[in-house]
Parts: C-alpha cells; structure tokens; sequence
C-alpha cells in the first residue's frame, strides 16, 4: 500500500517508549533527546513571554508530509486560536516519519513540527496553569491510546532523568484539575456521529443528489483495534444513509470494509454504475488521500495506481478501482486543487473545537514521583 507506516525504534530504559526524532545531528540518541527537549522548552518559553499567555493548547495529529496538509494545520490553528483566545496553540506530530520528512520537504515544502512528548514538556516548563490536549484523531483508536499514554507519562513526570519537570508543578495541575484531554472526532456514537454525517451531509449533499458519495478512513486492523473504534465507520456510514442512501464509508485498513467491500454494498443496494464522488475521512488529505485514494487521477499516472491481474490489491487506488467497475470516479478539490481533509470542512473542524471546550480533566493522571 502507498502510504507511510508508523515504526517504533529502540530507546533507552529511561525515555518515553516512542519514535526518536532523528533530525539531530549528534549520532548518540541521549544527546539527541536531550536536545529535542531543549530546543521545545526554548521555543515555547519564547511563545508564553511574548503572548503573556497562561493556558496551552496541544494539538495532537498523525501528521503528513503534504504541503496542503500543512495549510489544513495552519487553518486549524488560526481557528483554535480565535476558540481559546486566552491561550497558545501548538501543533505536534505523533509519527517520526512524518516529522522526519516534512522537516526535509519530501512533497516541496519542509517544515518543522514535533512530538507531543517534547511540546508537552515545554510547555510543563513553562509552568502554563492551565493545559488542553486535543486528539486529532478521528477515531478513538490505536493513535489515541498513544496520545492518552503521552499525557499520562507528562503526568507521572516520566521522561529522561535530565528533562524531569518540577513535580510540585504536576501536583498543582492535578489538584487544580487543569489539564484536559479532547476526545476524537467520532467518539461518542450517540452525539458525535450523527453530528458528523449531519456536517458531511451539508458539504457534499449535492454530490449524493447526483451519485455515490464514498468516504475513505483509515482504520485499524483486527489486531490494533484499540476500544473497538472500527465500528465507528459503519455507524458513520448508516448515520448517513439515514439522510441519504448514497452515502458510503469504507476504510483502508478495517478487515471487511475495504474499497471491494464498499463496492459489494453499492452493489447490493442497486448502486452499479455512475458517478461516485470519493473523499478522505481523514483529518487532513495526505498520503492516503493522494495516493490510496485519488491515485490515477491524472491518466498519465493511472499505470502506476492499477494492477488488473490483483483487481482487489491494497495497491489499487479507490479511483482506479471503481473506474474499472464502471463508474466513474471523482474526487473534489479544494480552493489549493488538493483533495479536501475534515479539517478543512468548518462544521466538522467545529465538532473537535467543541470536544476540547468540553474536554475532561484527565483523572487518575498523576502519580508523585516522591511518594511519601
């Protein structure tokens, strides 16, 4: 499949058990550490004095390495800063892989951007009196197990011996119930999901007037399916079909629900040729969307994005796929003539700022390191 995996690389006994970021130039992994830490402590202690600021806001994303996507980050910041305007918004990266090559402008455009552990800890040095971490996410999924266990580990003052933060700081956030943990997008399936498939259905009812609306998330296989999330997706796609029977949600990672098993419901729905209109259920369009997705789009490329011996490989993008099943495949472009991500949908983008307006102090977080 094209699109980027995640790995995990060997750390000391004494760090956080997650990616290095490998853009030092030292070749010795504690130093690196170290100064991954130093250099967020700085920049964010720069960001509290000059806005005179006392609350943070963590945002917390997979990440991408797509120029496009990093304007959806710039938006969705400029919109959390105008939401929480007494606070600072930062922006950090879960995947060392997408930090790594945004930082070396894989598609064009390089820019920095950082994991939550280290923007965490800067902005405990800080000593901000009041910390919202928001998930991305857009399910409650593997990747946000890993942002609930960073901020817990923040908590417990669990870092490198030399990036230890001031314990009677963490108590204070504890006793004063001042850090909170935003939720995914589709978290709750009574509130969140038909609030989303309201929000889609209001960008893209005019596509489903005329054909297939498909959505493409991403998923989880069986054996990463942290909380169960993956149902999630097929409440999503019956919230929508309650609006509209065009409506369609699949995934590129969910074990029966892949592009053949959205095409066998469409099927059995009557739905056997046409228009299908695709979109990234994604926070932002990335690599997934351009290329699982949207691959073959331009027909100089469409070699590259089909394989007719295996009609069903991973390898196959969404628009070769159906365009070789009779219908024919659309994806909407953006203002920037990129695919379009959640964050880029206001209404949608509205629903994670107001899980971080309600977002719950996070009970059961900290832990002394000097018990008595």
């Amino acid at each position: 499949m094209k699109k980027i995996k995640s790995f995990v690389l060997a750390m000391l006994a004494v760090a956080l058990a997650a990616p290095v970021f490998t853009s030092c130039n030292d070749d010795d992994p504690v130093n690196n550490i170290v100064s991954e830490y130093s250099k967020n402590d700085e920049m964010v202690a720069n960001q509290k004095k000059a806005s005179g600021k006392n609350e943070a806001v963590l945002l917390v994303a997979f990440g991408s390495t797509w120029s496009n996507s990093f304007a959806a980050f710039d938006a969705t910041k400029k919109a959390y800063e105008k939401a929480f305007p007494n606070a600072d918004v930062y922006i950090s990266f879960s995947s060392d892989i997408c930090i790594n090559r945004a930082s070396a402008g894989e598609n064009g455009e390089a820019r920095d951007y950082y994991e939550p552990r280290y923007l965490l800890h800067a902005i405990g040095a800080a000593k901000y009196s009041k910390i919202y971490v928001q998930s991305l996410q857009v399910i409650p999924g593997e990747e946000f197990a890993n942002v609930v266990a960073c901020v817990k580990k923040f908590m417990n003052n669990g870092y490198i011996a030399s990036a230890h933060l001031d314990d009677a700081y963490l108590k204070k956030l504890d006793e004063d119930k001042a850090i909170f943990l935003g939720l995914p997008l589709l978290n709750d399936p009574e509130n969140d999901v038909p609030e989303v498939a309201k929000q889609l259905d209001a960008e893209y009812k005019n596509e489903a007037a005329k054909g297939v609306v498909a959505f493409m998330g991403h998923g989880n296989p069986d054996n990463y399916d942290t909380f169960k999330a993956n149902i999630r997706y097929t409440q999503l796609e019956e919230a929508l079909q309650a609006i509209n029977s065009n409506y369609f949600v699949g995934t590129v990672d969910m074990p029966d629900n892949y592009k053949q098993d959205v095409l066998a419901r469409m099927k059995e729905a009557g739905k056997n040729s046409g228009d299908i209109y695709l979109h990234a259920l994604m926070s932002i369009a990335g690599d997934h969307a351009h290329n699982d997705m949207a691959g073959g789009m331009n027909p100089e490329d469409e070699d590259e994005y089909w394989d007719a011996s295996e009609p069903e490989s991973e390898e196959n993008s969404w628009f070769m796929y159906f365009k070789n099943n009779e219908y024919t495949p659309k994806v909407t472009l953006g203002t920037n003539k990129e695919p379009l991500g959640l964050l880029e949908i206001p209404g949608v983008l509205n629903v994670w700022i107001e899980h971080t307006k309600k977002a719950a102090f996070l009970e059961d977080a900290y832990h002394s390191m000097n018990p008595e």
